[in-house]
């Protein structure tokens, strides 16, 4: 700063105006061109460090990632909060776990001896976990799951009202025989019991009933797991028209399981998924219709809700927030043969 005020022939004090924005009405509109110019002539960038020693505030937010980092459709979700973090003059601080348990508490400490502000742990699924303990109090908000207690935020998907959506589209395209492919395994419980949810609420709320023969489950949610479960729906004499699938992996399974039985989509079979992966549901053929998992968005909101928290406008206390599932129409539905769809007047979810 010196430096500076020496080149232009002005004050430290103005210098230090300038940098920090309070010279209106204090230095001249030319002398804080020329004091600008300087600071980028001579390379100078302040010392956030000493600054925040100074203000209590490193503008710094931590994210601790159980795996997401290597996820790549998960991997959004960090882009998500990392854009918010820069745009509300944050800088995010990263440490992917890889789904090393003994890596958390290491972690922890890493990122608050360098004094983030703000917490937020993001998980690879939908599911409960344990916030980490701090030794201070530090906002936390839980991205893409659920705390088992303590005082965090958390952001997830609205699985209930993707697959109504998605179940609702099947209806208006004129299918009564919808089945539904869920996963079995104990890891995905919460999604499993929320996208059911969401099936039995549409079949509800178009009067049809819930034919409990039309809903299978495999045992993981991939292509593998689903062809059998497949192969014994379709084989029957009352085959479903359509399918809802808990994934567009399980969705997969359909397509070949389908294929197999000389079976055609959409022409004999609808399907439709969850997730959107990047780079699958879009080159499945015919393209996927399915339900995208917002992940960008997710990232976004836990982002909003840390900062929210640090300006103290974040609400009376720790608050779970849901995120749009909209419903992503390809070329894998269309009305069962010989019938025309009919026309709805109701709205879902929209379709991007």
């Amino acid at each position: 700063m010196r430096d500076i005020a020496t080149r232009c022939g002005v004050s430290i004090s103005a210098v230090s105006l300038v940098l920090n924005d309070q010279h209106d009405g204090r230095v001249s509109v030319d002398t804080a061109e020329r004091i600008r110019q300087a600071t980028e002539e001579l390379g100078y960038l302040p010392n956030l460090a000493a600054r925040g020693l100074r203000t209590r505030q490193t503008r710094t937010l931590g994210l601790l990632s159980d795996g997401v980092a290597s996820v790549p459709f998960s991997g959004q979700m960090l882009a998500g909060a990392q854009s918010t973090a820069w745009r509300e003059g944050y800088v995010l601080l990263l440490v992917d776990m890889a789904g090393n348990p003994d890596m958390e508490g290491p972690a922890v400490r890493s990122l608050l001896q360098r004094s983030v502000e703000g917490l937020i742990v993001a998980v690879d699924f939908h599911r409960e976990i344990d916030p980490p303990r701090l030794p201070r109090p530090v906002p936390q908000v839980i991205l893409g799951g659920r705390p088992r207690g303590g005082n965090a935020d958390w952001v997830v998907p609205d699985e209930t009202a993707g697959a109504r959506a998605a179940t609702h589209h099947l209806i208006d395209a004129g299918h009564r025989r919808i089945a539904f492919c869920n996963v079995s395994a104990p890891a995905f419980a919460i999604a499993e019991a929320l996208r059911r949810e969401g099936y039995e609420r549409a079949l509800a709320e178009a009067g049809l009933c819930l034919d409990e023969s039309l809903v299978v489950e495999a045992p993981e949610p991939n292509a593998s797991a689903a062809r059998e479960p497949a192969r014994r729906l379709l084989r029957r004499s009352d085959r479903p028209t359509a399918v809802f699938c808990f994934s567009d992996r399980l969705a997969l399974g359909f397509y070949q399981a389908a294929a197999e039985l000389g079976l055609g989509i959409p022409g004999d079979l609808s399907v439709v998924g969850f997730d959107n992966q990047q780079n699958f549901a879009e080159n499945l053929f015919p393209g996927l219709t399915t339900v995208q998992l917002p992940h960008y968005q997710m990232g976004v909101r836990a982002a909003e809700r840390a900062i929210a928290r640090l300006r103290g406008d974040g609400g009376d206390g720790p608050a779970g927030h849901f995120v749009s599932c909209p419903l992503v129409v390809r070329d894998s539905v269309a009305a069962p043969f010989g019938r025309t769809p009919e026309l709805s007047t109701r709205r879902t979810t929209p379709a991007i």
